[in-house]
């Protein structure tokens, strides 16, 4: 008889685990308490695979050999309960599609902030170097759907803390952890901890043939490694001092260095700029390296990347004020960042679901660049909290529109209008994309 695969989740993870999932000819069911999107229901139906939506149907779930949840599904859901009394075992697509690589090598990219623009850039140091490789994972495409349709040698693969929960074999040839901040703590019991414990996870299977890329300025990080010896090969990355082994950045210029080989760039030539970027290039080269790309390659790659759709990405001047879309950042790190880089007054979007946010981390920056905050959520009561006395100007929206006409009203020529949210997008939007795309449609109607 066939293995029965049950898939929670009816999205882009769900259907690539049911593709492969029929691909293996197992017995597969796919269940989203939701409405699934018509273009991943016409592909369940032309493949003959069963499903149901807005609803799950016990005898249908609990009768699986396996579970494949998706990673939006948090462990205290009724029916994950319902599953783990039943002792049915529980993956994540990730897992599957791991299982079912073959001689492939896999690049696996996490950390709170960062990991989808390094997830790129490795993919394009990769193709650049001429490596056949798929960009894969949270960052767009499944990893199950490529593995199933088109699969590859080699795989950059970003995954998040949710994926990597509902893992048991899953492992990275190179695996990157770019950073820790607190971020999904509503997933994590408001523990820290317990979300420390689930990026870390992305090393729990690695061996003395693997590579661990991780940035060593990172106290979370350094001080998690004090208590757990590593058993693959560190390739630290620093902005602070020189490494013997890793990679480190000194007056403009980054050095790499893996094995006996070393490599010095400028930072001043690099396609995306910024403080960050410079951690997220640093991890991206050592990969790079690491896999036997050539530096001139390397050097190639980083001078031609084009930054991300949502990832401080220039929308349109209007009479000489600048809009940024940063609808990506969806923690409070990820708006210190896009601040720190700031270089005129700025008017900042925040809003969305709160996550546990902490504020005060952002302050300084406030005081020092923000002139006015717009919020765009349904609750922005923490906002005004948190920034009410620090900035002369605040203003409740409830849609992208609103937000961008109410920050053009109070914008001068020469302000940024930097949406930077801080937060999870549920509220208002079915996810960052739409609200970054709702943003730019809203700047170009000005």
């Amino acid at each position: 008889m066939a293995k029965r695969m049950v898939i929670l989740g009816g999205g882009e993870s769900g259907v690539g685990a049911a593709i492969l999932c029929r691909k293996l000819q197992y017995d597969v069911f796919v269940s989203d308490s939701g409405a699934i999107a018509d273009r991943y229901k016409n592909e369940l139906k032309q493949l003959d695979i069963a499903f149901e939506e807005g609803n799950h149907t016990s005898e249908k779930i609990l009768t699986a050999d396996e579970i494949i949840k998706s990673p939006g599904i948090p462990e205290k859901n009724e029916w994950i309960k319902k599953i783990r009394a039943k002792n049915i075992p529980v993956i994540s697509e990730i897992e599957l599609a791991y299982r079912h690589r073959g001689e492939s090598r896999i690049i696996a990219i996490t950390g709170s902030n960062g990991k989808s623009t390094t997830t790129a850039l490795t993919g394009h140091i990769c193709k650049t170097g001429g490596k056949d490789c798929a960009v894969v994972g949270n960052i767009g495409y499944s990893f199950a759907r490529q593995i199933a349709l088109d699969p590859k040698p080699l795989y950059a693969v970003e995954v998040s803390s949710f994926q990597l929960d509902d893992i048991v074999t899953f492992n990275a040839d190179i695996a990157i952890l770019l950073n820790i901040t607190e971020d999904h703590l509503d997933r994590y019991d408001y523990k820290f901890e317990n979300y420390i414990r689930s990026k870390f996870n992305i090393i729990k299977n690695q061996t003395s043939k693997d590579h661990f890329i991780y940035c060593a300025d990172d106290p979370v990080i350094t001080e998690y490694l004090k208590t757990k010896p590593l058993i693959s090969n560190p390739l630290p990355f620093t902005m602070l001092h020189e490494l013997p082994k890793g990679a480190f950045v000194n007056e403009n210029n980054m050095t790499i260095r893996v094995d006996d080989e070393e490599f010095v760039m400028s930072v001043l030539d690099f396609a995306i700029k910024g403080k960050h970027n410079q951690c997220n290039t640093m991890a991206a080269g050592l990969a790079g390296m690491t896999i036997g790309i050539r530096k001139e390659k390397i050097r190639e790659a980083v001078e031609t990347f084009e930054s991300l759709e949502h990832r401080m990405e220039k929308v349109l001047k209007v009479r000489g004020v600048e809009f940024i879309n940063d609808s990506k950042a969806t923690n409070v790190n990820s708006t210190w960042y896009a601040l720190e880089n700031m270089t005129r007054p700025v008017i900042l979007i925040l809003g969305g679901v709160d996550k546990g946010n902490d504020y005060s981390t952002l302050m300084d920056l406030v005081k020092e660049k923000v002139k006015g905050i717009v919020c765009m959520g349904i609750d922005n009561r923490k906002i005004h909290e948190a920034f009410g006395r620090e900035v002369n100007v605040m203003i409740n929206t409830t849609s992208a529109k609103e937000a961008v006409q109410a920050a053009f009203r109070i914008a001068d020529k020469g302000d940024v209008v930097l949406l930077s949210p801080a937060c999870s997008s549920f509220d208002l939007f079915k996810n960052y994309e739409d609200r970054g795309r709702q943003f730019k449609k809203a700047v170009k109607e000005l």
